[in-house]
């Protein structure tokens, strides 16, 4: 599809004891990779009804721009920071974006 991207839901659930650590760990690689230049958005939300869910909102510029997030720095250290954080397994689904990013807006602003 043109004018369209790779976006990625990821699920987590970490341990009570975790939460803190978790979210620092994600707010640093969200950083990073927002980076990147195949990262369009890299969002960190936390469930208001239960802290110990997060969603990471991943939208790339394609399968590519995914593939390397996964090969930096950043990355592998956050994955292996996390790891031992899980309650479960996180989980993961891809979609490919559908509203047009001309109309995504950042501080009142077109992202694109």
């Amino acid at each position: 599809m043109p004018d369209s991207y790779l976006a990625v839901v990821v699920n987590v659930h970490v341990l009570s004891e975790s939460v803190e650590a978790f979210r620092a760990a994600s707010l640093a690689n969200a950083a990073a990779s927002i980076q990147e230049p195949g990262v369009i958005r890299f969002d960190l939300m936390q469930e208001t009804a239960d802290p110990t869910r997060f969603v990471l909102f991943e939208v790339y510029r394609g399968q590519e721009g995914a593939a390397a997030h996964k090969q930096t720095t950043h990355y592998q250290t956050w994955r292996d920071a996390v790891a031992p954080m899980m309650a479960e397994p996180r989980t993961n689904k891809s979609y490919v974006t559908v509203t047009p990013a001309a109309t995504w807006k950042l501080d009142g602003r077109n992202l694109i």
